[in-house]
């Protein structure tokens, strides 16, 4: 009992039959890549640039640093600002406590 021929069997046979490749079929490929993504606009511009530099981990660990650095610097800009605030209330608290009729108000200036 022979077995009936496969449709894909010429095609097969044809596709071992390729021809060389050209040599500057890797330049090619790189051009149309480049030339698509432009198409895009890609890589290009602010982001792209951005995406490159953050890419390289020198750069990535001190954009870290760097905003572990400024939160750092706002955290204590903000403890000093609610420190100057609860001193100046302690001595308003201060004042009325020793002249109960002395009052300190915004138009008034403690001494």
């Amino acid at each position: 009992m022979s077995t009936p021929q496969d449709p894909l069997d010429p095609l097969l046979d044809r596709w071992g039959d390729l021809p060389e490749p050209p040599a500057d079929l890797s330049a090619e490929v790189w051009r149309r890549i480049a030339q698509h993504e432009e198409a895009l606009g890609g890589p290009g511009g602010f982001w792209g640039a951005l995406d490159s530099w953050m890419s390289r981990p020198p750069f990535a660990a001190l954009f870290v640093a760097s905003c572990a650095l400024l939160g750092l610097f706002l955290a204590e800009v903000r403890v000093n600002r609610q420190q100057r605030e609860r001193s100046a209330e302690i001595a308003r608290s201060y004042v009325q406590l020793i002249d109960p009729l002395l009052r300190v108000g915004d138009n008034s200036r403690m001494p």
